[in-house]
């Protein structure tokens, strides 16, 4: 399988310098990067051989690039077959979304065609975020939300331009919308390319790392959480004082209040396996279009062994883990992302959900 990596970000954050040197630099890593382009944000083109009829083209480091403007699927395809054929050799792929893109749809489809499953391997999400024009960004666009709330992996572009407090604001922000994904605030013109390949983001392992920072906020404004659901929708509470309150908090803390946030689930009781089951199924019946990313670790009744989880909207998948250590704590510990979502409701059914 070739492992696969989705390198996304909003417009101008630095998609191309990173690939630029991907397609350039001595990595020795014989690449093929796909690039869905639409628009001026494509690769230099004095890389690019100009008059080429042909799709694909090979770069003096032994990579590939090749240009898709329509289907992403009849591009992989074709890679794949010229790789079995012998005519192209390259052991990873690196698929460039467009800045506006949502990388929803693009992940989906290693889950969804056959095709594609059985030759690619979806290796992880990145998304390279413009330190400078991020929050209003964030404050502007969904898409620049969503494609936060879908990283496996959060590269930090142009720091150099802002005061540490902005990227301090910044990074809590950033937090707050997708505590699992780690944040490297390398130049990543000269990152290292372990910091975006071989990730294992889709890899259901047993880990489920979850930024400590968030972990101890996330405690802490429980209570905003419940005056927030109700902020600003005019439902007739513009005199209740819970309403006010919250409001006062927000503008207080400073907050930018995101529609796609996290959210994390821990218990140290066990899991009823066919009570969380239909409620999971249920929750992404209803949900799953706003679900862009969750996983969990769960500790189920009369199991000596973890069970992982993990889905993109509506594409779930559960697999047994490691057994249970001697001395660990056992317990579940679940995040999830997604735009809107009733925290509520998922806490609460999940709670009803264990033994």
């Amino acid at each position: 399988m070739i492992p696969t990596t989705i390198l996304t970000g909003f417009l101008g954050a630095g998609k191309t310098t990173l690939l630029n040197r991907i397609l350039q630099e001595p990595h020795g890593m014989r690449i093929a990067v796909i690039e869905n382009e639409f628009g001026q944000e494509n690769i230099d083109n004095e890389i690019l051989v100009q008059d080429s009829g042909e799709q694909i083209v090979e770069m003096n480091n032994g990579c590939i690039c090749c240009t898709v403007r329509g289907d992403l699927i009849v591009a992989l395809s074709s890679l794949a077959q010229k790789r079995e054929a012998g005519e192209l050799t390259f052991d990873r792929v690196v698929i460039e979304t467009t800045g506006l893109a949502n990388p929803g749809p693009v992940a989906q489809t290693f889950f969804v065609d056959e095709e594609v499953g059985a030759h690619f391997m979806l290796d992880a999400v990145v998304t390279v975020v413009d330190a400078r024009h991020a929050m209003d960004q964030l404050d502007q666009h969904e898409e620049a939300q969503r494609q936060v709330g879908f990283a496996d992996k959060l590269l930090l572009s142009k720091t150099d331009l802002v005061t540490p407090e902005e990227l301090a604001t910044l990074t809590a922000r950033l937090k707050r919308i997708n505590p699992r994904a780690p944040i490297s605030t390398a130049d990543f013109g000269r990152a290292p390319l372990a910091e975006v390949m071989d990730l294992k983001g889709f890899n259901l392992n047993d880990k489920l790392e979850l930024d400590p920072d968030f972990l101890e906020t996330d405690q802490v404004h429980d209570d905003d959480h419940v005056h927030d659901e109700h902020c600003g929708h005019g439902h007739g509470h513009q005199h209740d004082h819970a309403h006010e309150h919250g409001h006062e908090h927000n503008h207080h803390q400073g907050h930018h209040s995101d529609d796609i946030a996290a959210f994390v689930f821990k218990s140290t009781r066990p899991f009823d396996t066919a009570k969380l089951d239909e409620f999971l199924g249920g929750l992404v019946n209803v949900y799953g279009p706003r679900m862009l990313r969750y996983k969990g670790v769960l500790l189920m009744q009369d199991a000596d062994r973890k069970v992982v989880f993990q889905g993109v909207h509506q594409i779930m998948g559960s697999d047994l883990g490691a057994k249970w250590g001697e001395n660990e704590v056992r317990g579940s510990k679940m995040v999830f992302i997604g735009k809107n979502l009733p925290k509520d409701i998922f806490i609460s059914g999940l709670e009803q959900c264990l033994v």
